[in-house]
């Protein structure tokens, strides 16, 4: 089990988007935090499991006044809210100016959300939608603690030529430096595109090629589909059949790939103080016209 950080470089690609929907079909029992320190969106636009709105002042921003006294892992669930489908959510704070609580924490943060995986009563994998990391943000200090930092790009040649760079300053910033083909650092640098299924298998080896040959660190781990249907029925702001979507069958396959890649060595980081149960994934249909979108 694992840190997972979400990220963008410049606008809104989908990072949230992408966030909700690999949550929701995590192969693991997985917590969502919105991390992004420009503020969340989970708490307009979903419900809680109780059918009321999510409460803005349980999550991200309740956490700060514990996390000064220090934070254990598993107060983190102290914090979580349950969407109505069943996700759990770390809620992010309401507006950007609410980040200076935050100030000198985000490292206890990162510290926390990776160490849940270890939690003998309740572990976890953490999904951390992180927003846009360009400039100084506070939360690429999650980063360093991440098992995988994943930068979701739109696949215009401008988006593309950012996620390069951003990814290479990254490696620069995590790792040292950049990295040959036979060298990756840790934290892996991935990349997932959002693409039109019709051309994603191309476009994700072209782009591949190009973060090899720029010795960026980074490698593309899938494709995600740039569906606005799913994505609207994702935000609760359209009807259908969610689990039909091709926004979350793609996700679905980006996370059983990352996961059978990944998931058997971040599993044995736990696996000294538990036995690991077996836990099923959400199934993205339950979350139907509760889940957030965005950014």
């Amino acid at each position: 089990m694992a840190l997972i950080a979400l990220a963008a470089d410049k606008g809104s690609p989908g990072v949230t988007t992408a966030a909700v929907a690999l949550s929701a079909v995590w192969p693991r029992r997985v917590l969502l935090a919105e991390a992004d320190p420009a503020g969340g969106d989970l708490v307009y636009r979903s419900a809680a499991a109780h059918g009321g709105p999510l409460n803005p002042n349980t999550g991200m921003l309740s956490i700060a006044a514990t996390a000064r006294r220090g934070l254990a892992p598993d107060q983190l669930w102290d914090h979580v809210q349950p969407l109505s489908g069943g996700l759990e959510v770390l809620v992010g704070l309401g507006i950007a100016e609410q980040a200076a609580g935050l100030a000198g924490l985000w490292p206890t943060l990162g510290h926390a959300f990776a160490s849940l995986a270890d939690s003998p009563n309740a572990a976890a994998d953490v999904i951390a939608d992180c927003g846009r990391v360009s400039g100084d943000t506070p939360a690429v200090e999650l980063f360093p603690h991440a098992a995988l930092v994943l930068l979701i790009s739109r696949t215009e040649p401008e988006a593309i030529a950012r996620v390069r760079d951003r990814a290479a300053a990254l490696a620069g910033k995590l790792h040292g430096g950049t990295r040959g083909a036979a060298s990756l650092g840790t934290p892996m640098i991935g990349v997932v595109l959002i693409a039109d299924t019709g051309t994603a298998p191309k476009l994700a080896s072209q782009v591949n090629d190009m973060l090899v040959h720029a010795q960026t660190g980074a490698r593309v781990v899938g494709t995600i589909a740039d569906d606005p249907a799913g994505a609207d029925q994702l935000a609760g702001r359209r009807r259908g059949r969610l689990d039909k979507s091709l926004l979350i069958r793609t996700a679905r396959k980006v996370a059983a790939d990352i996961y059978q890649q990944y998931g058997a060595a971040w599993a044995a980081s736990a696996q000294a103080n538990q036995a690991p149960q077996p836990h099923q994934p959400q199934h993205p249909g339950q979350m139907q016209g509760h889940a957030g979108a965005g950014a």
